[in-house]
């Protein structure tokens, strides 16, 4: 029983834990009725595209269909939409089981209730983000579209080849995307915003300039 405990501390990594246990393990996973947040359903139903998840009543096509579940078997959506709707809202945003949907859409196709379940998933990346978890491949995005003004590199290679096809020169303006980015806030998801955070100086900075 003393394997079945749940830490009363987690940390990052005890987030991915809970989850893998959740998803891959066979032995039963203990839910504290204190820990769930039954509002969690609703918030997924204000998100666009995420309103019909009540509509679920775990019949199962959606991980059949799924390509994704063949040979990852972290990902399965009918358990997703399962602990979304009992409420656990941290183990499923924190998750990456939440980035893994392809957006093939044949769930969407099949669903005999409608859920629309790869637009769903967007809205639970929607409320990932805005509660604090972005997977890393989405900051390493948002990294080349601000330092380069696009996701690729615009390096001599390129340039080359596109004068070989008489294309005009691509040339880098990562400072109006860098403006983009801050004036929405997606700056705050970038490498740089979480350095300047973390950074002593940063914080020397700041306190210098509220004295």
């Amino acid at each position: 029983m003393e394997d079945m405990k749940k830490p009363d501390q987690p940390n990052e990594g005890t987030d991915q834990q809970s989850v893998d246990e959740v998803t891959k393990s066979e032995e039963p996973k203990v839910i504290r009725f204190e820990d769930l947040d039954p509002n969690f359903k609703y918030e997924i139903q204000a998100e666009p595209s995420g309103e019909f998840i009540t509509r679920c009543y775990a019949c199962g096509t959606c991980t059949a269909s799924c390509p994704v579940r063949s040979i990852e078997e972290t990902f399965n959506p009918r358990r997703i939409i399962h602990m979304a709707l009992l409420g656990m809202k941290k183990e499923v945003l924190s998750s990456e089981f939440v980035w893994l949907c392809s957006t093939c859409y044949a769930c969407y196709e099949r669903c005999p209730q409608d859920v629309r379940i790869t637009e769903m998933m967007n809205a639970l990346k929607n409320l990932a983000v805005k509660n604090g978890y972005i997977h890393p491949a989405f900051t390493a995005q948002i990294d080349l579209i601000q330092g380069h003004g696009r996701l690729y590199e615009a390096d001599s290679f390129v340039n080359k080849k596109r004068a070989k096809a008489e294309l005009p020169k691509l040339t880098e303006l990562p400072d109006p995307i860098k403006a983009i980015f801050k004036a929405t806030g997606l700056y705050e998801y970038s490498t740089e915003a979480k350095e300047s955070r973390e950074s002593p100086q940063s914080g020397d900075t700041e306190g210098g300039s509220n004295e």
